[in-house]
C-alpha cells in the first residue's frame, strides 16, 4: 500500500515500487501529452512495461524505479542485453497489433523514489 505522500512505503517490496514508479510513469507521459496503448504487456518471452504514442511513432517505453543510486541510476540497470530483449518484445507487440511498418522509439522513464524526497523522473528519450 502506498503512504499519502504519493511515495512507496519504506518497507515497500519490489514489486509495489515497480508498480507505483510504473503508475507515476504513466502519469508523466500522458501530462507530456503521450497516449498510453499497453501496460505491462506480456508473451511467453517476457514482458514489455509500457507502449505509448505522441502520434507519430510507438514509444516502447522500460520504466526502472530505484530507491536510491547507490547501486546505480535507474537508467543504468538498462543493459544491453536488456534493451535487445525489449526489442525482440516490441517486434512481438507490432506483429500482435498489426502495427508492423510504423516509427518506433525505444525511451526509458528512470525514478528514483527517496523516502525524504519527491521523486525524481526522468524520460530518456530514444535511450537505445
Amino acid at each position: 500500500m502506498m503512504n499519502t505522500a504519493e511515495q512507496p512505503s519504506t518497507g515497500a517490496p519490489h514489486i509495489e515500487l515497480g508498480r507505483w514508479g510504473e503508475e507515476l510513469a504513466v502519469r508523466h507521459l500522458e501530462k507530456a501529452g503521450y497516449v498510453v496503448l499497453s501496460r505491462n504487456w506480456r508473451c511467453r518471452d517476457g514482458e514489455l512495461d509500457l507502449v505509448a504514442t505522441d502520434k507519430k511513432r510507438l514509444i516502447f517505453c522500460e520504466v526502472k524505479t530505484r530507491t536510491g543510486v547507490g547501486f546505480g541510476t535507474p537508467a543504468e540497470a538498462v543493459t544491453p542485453d536488456k534493451a535487445d530483449r525489449i526489442r525482440r518484445l516490441a517486434h512481438q507487440w507490432q506483429r500482435a497489433f498489426m502495427l508492423r511498418w510504423c516509427p518506433v522509439r525505444y525511451d526509458i522513464v528512470a525514478i528514483v523514489a527517496r523516502p525524504d524526497a519527491r521523486p525524481q523522473v526522468r524520460h530518456i528519450k530514444a535511450a537505445f
